[in-house]
């Protein structure tokens, strides 16, 4: 499943780069935007993939939604193993 919604998939690549910015640190949809340089709107609409399929966790906050990953060590492997990959081709 990681592979699909990350390399296989349209958006895959956006996601693997939200994704792996929210593995550092939680952040809300405007500083994914500005960190990513990409517009609020994509941000809103990848996040909402990524937490349909349960990759991701919003939580409120004084000042909006705050999200962070939700992967186990497992899925965070996986998803190392992925993000490889994708920056080959970024």
């Amino acid at each position: 499943m990681v592979k699909y919604l990350l390399i296989a998939s349209r958006g895959g690549p956006m996601r693997a780069r939200i994704i792996n910015v929210l593995i550092e640190m939680p952040r809300n949809p405007n500083q994914l935007a500005d960190l990513l340089k990409v517009d609020y709107k994509t941000i809103t609409h990848h996040l909402g993939v990524l937490k349909k399929n349960n990759w991701v966790t919003g939580s409120e906050d004084k000042y909006g939604v705050i999200f962070k990953s939700t992967f186990t060590n497992e899925e965070k492997e996986a998803f190392n193993e992925v993000w490889i990959e994708i920056g080959k081709k970024l």
